[in-house]
């Protein structure tokens, strides 16, 4: 069974070069982020057309998740149920579905903008109400994992010059304290394979020639409980995916099981 996750910067954007992938890459569960499309406007029926169904939480311009699966979608919840909201409003970040026999979080974490910034905070307390609401799943014995766009490097290394991030998000120690205390609830950190460069970075800023100078983070994460991370038999970035005009500034990270899909 392949699962994988990708912030792909805009449904719409990218929608040629996701149905291409899809197609070309043999996966069974995609979590997605960022599709920047409302529930109305979501392509299931191209998705439809290459066996795929979709549990879609998405308003509009901004956020957005999604899981699609060829293996099944039952049991779908949207949003956390102690979700803070920023400035009165519960945004679209986290949705979770049962595809086969794996069940799914597809998280897209608040950015946190900058350390003194109200969203920071925000960010902080998002990533409280989803260690509540993953714990049962976490430590239960089916496969379970949340995957994402997590927005927080889980150490130095997975930053290209952590010099570079003094005093800005995404490396902070409460933020990575938080990783700790979502990981606690039985879960394990699947790091994949690179397949270029020593460092499996999962984005690069569309500025500044990031991408072709490897100038990235490794900030979208897979974290399996042990069913889950025990029935790993591989894990890559696809960062050819981030190559080519029309890019996402994300790769796909991809996973491989030994489970059976049903």
């Amino acid at each position: 069974m392949r699962i994988a996750t990708w912030n792909v910067n805009s449904i719409t954007a990218r929608l040629p070069r996701l149905l291409a992938w899809l197609e070309s890459s043999g996966t069974d569960v995609l979590c997605l982020q960022e599709a920047k499309i409302s529930e109305e406007q979501f392509p299931r029926d191209q998705l439809r057309e290459l066996g795929y169904e979709a549990a879609v939480h998405a308003t509009g311009r901004w956020n957005g998740v999604a899981v699609l699966s060829r293996v099944g979608l039952a049991d779908v919840v949207k949003g956390l149920p102690a979700d803070p909201g920023y400035d009165g409003v519960q945004e679209p970040r986290a949705i979770s579905a049962t595809c086969g026999p794996v069940r799914v979080w597809s998280v897209y974490v608040p950015n946190g903008r900058e350390v003194d910034h109200p969203h920071y905070a925000y960010k902080l307390q998002w990533f409280e109400a989803l260690r509540a609401a993953v714990a049962g799943d976490a430590a239960g014995g089916r496969p379970f994992a949340v995957l994402g766009d997590y927005n927080v490097a889980p150490s130095d290394d997975d930053v290209f010059d952590v010099a570079a991030f003094e005093g800005l998000t995404h490396v902070t120690p409460a933020e990575r304290a938080a990783l700790t205390a979502l990981r606690e609830t039985g879960l394990t950190d699947v790091v994949p394979r690179p397949l270029k460069y020593d460092r499996p970075y999962t984005y690069w800023d569309y500025r500044q020639l990031a991408f072709p100078k490897n100038r990235g983070m490794r900030i979208d994460l897979v974290y399996g409980n042990k069913p889950f991370a025990e029935a790993v038999k591989d894990a890559y970035v696809d960062r050819e995916e981030r190559k080519g005009k029309g890019a996402s500034d994300h790769a796909p990270v991809v996973v491989d099981l030994t489970v059976q899909a049903d």
